[in-house]
């Protein structure tokens, strides 16, 4: 493939432009568990691309589906008409999904998915006569997308700082990560499930449980650092909505799709939320699609409200989008085949424990964490330069053969789930190397 010589009018998203365009690194095919460069290098994929291609890259069954349904029909709209894809692929998503949620709304991204599932949250306490509930409670750290409400309800402050009169009503609990007494830790911690009780005992006395619509977290953090949560947190958080009327949602835009071994996080954790957002790995990558799973109980609200027409004034051009259906059922089909959404709690989970925290007692490192098959390494800060430490690691790796992502000072790992044993030692040999020839 003909390498573009002029850079200058792609705006790249999330990226230092600058930067990237004196030093381009420039993928042009990929398959199954690496990519090729431009320079015809193979780059093993140590984190999905971007938490996503949970299958693989270029995997026949899913090219094949994108392939024929973009010969049979393009594209339909699913504003009061229908095409047969995404009720096949709502039935298939509900299948999997916890025993009660069995209604899905489809966007095309996380970030729609999060502000949808915040819309149903307003417009589910307003049918039922609450709708003085317009605040929402995020977490510090946790990650949302990029739309304002997601950003809003997100923890990341560079985000919030860059749109902060803009935002919508929301405040937000601690995070989990304590190094202090839970660093190093294989897994959730046996330490603090108490962090969740800030819920009732700070936020709701200061707001009012009257004037909160939902809690939103993501059951493991990824963007934020894969920060694992302690045993019992969920279900303290859980037990907490449930008591003041609060929805919770669980985003699972990285989570879903058998990170953790199962389905959904919320399986794994035995918690089950009123709304879960899902994108990223239903279509492992490939076209995009995403949503909101509903509750049997929020879904009947809306079908219950009086008088007739629109009962959710909300939608998108794209809302199940045939290529995207079809890739997802091609995706899902792979899935079933090869045994993907449960392999993360097979010995290959243990694998990869074992190489995380194998980084332990390295140069910098502060902490290794784990669940499934994501994890992180977290790295010592330079004075005065947060996240240099982190980025240097990162392009060493890559010149190395591995791609892995940095977030501020960690390095973020999630293979695709065909992971093998001979990609885990060669992600984790060359993180080794690198870390340890870092200043």
């Amino acid at each position: 493939m003909n390498v573009p010589q002029n850079l200058e009018h792609y705006w790249m998203p999330y990226t230092d432009n600058r930067r990237f365009k004196k030093s381009p690194k420039m993928i042009v095919s990929a398959k199954d568990m690496y990519y090729t460069t431009s320079d015809g290098e193979e780059v093993l994929d140590g984190l999905a691309t971007l938490w996503c291609v949970n299958a693989g890259h270029c995997r026949p069954r899913i090219v094949e589906a994108i392939r024929e349904q973009a010969g049979k029909l393009d594209y339909a709209s699913s504003f009061s008409l229908g095409h047969p894809l995404p009720f096949q692929v709502a039935e298939r998503i509900a299948g999997l999904a916890p025993e009660t949620m069995n209604h899905v709304f489809y966007t095309n991204s996380g970030s729609e998915a999060v502000d949808t599932a915040l819309k149903i949250a307003l417009a589910f306490h307003r049918l039922n006569g609450e709708a003085s509930r317009t605040k929402f409670i995020g977490r510090e750290k946790g990650y949302h997308g990029v739309n304002l409400a997601g950003i809003s309800v997100s923890g990341v402050p560079a985000n919030r700082h860059a749109y902060a009169g803009a935002l919508i009503s929301a405040d937000h609990l601690r995070h989990t990560q304590d190094l202090g007494s839970r660093a190093f830790v294989r897994g959730c911690a046996e330490s603090g499930a108490d962090l969740a009780d800030e819920l009732e005992n700070r936020l709701i006395p200061l707001h009012g449980a009257q004037n909160i619509a939902a809690v939103i977290v993501e059951p493991v953090s990824g963007a934020g650092g894969v920060l694992v949560p302690p045993k019992g947190y969920l279900q303290r958080l859980r037990d907490i909505t449930a008591r003041h009327g609060i929805l919770l949602i669980f985003d699972e835009v990285i989570t879903g799709f058998g990170r953790l071994g199962t389905p959904f996080a919320a399986q794994y954790f035995g918690v089950e939320p009123d709304l879960m957002t899902f994108a990223k790995a239903i279509t492992s990558g490939t076209v995009p699609l995403g949503g909101v799973i509903a509750s049997d109980r929020v879904y009947e609200t809306f079908m219950n409200s009086p008088g007739a027409g629109v009962e959710f004034v909300h939608g998108y051009t794209y809302s199940g989008h045939p290529l995207a259906c079809a890739a997802a059922m091609g995706t899902l089909d792979t899935y079933a085949e090869e045994g993907l959404l449960t392999r993360a709690a097979g010995p290959i989970a243990s694998a990869f424990e074992t190489g995380v925290h194998g980084l332990q007692g390295l140069p910098h490192v502060i902490d290794t964490r784990n669940l499934g098959l994501m994890g992180a390494v977290e790295l010592a800060p330079r004075a005065g330069a947060p996240g240099a430490r982190g980025f240097e690691a990162f392009e060493k790796c890559w010149a190395r053969g591995v791609f892995v992502r940095p977030i501020g000072d960690c390095l973020a790992f999630c293979p695709p789930l065909i992971v093998e044993q001979q990609h885990l030692d060669q992600m984790f040999g060359a993180v080794s190397e690198v870390l340890q020839r870092l200043d």
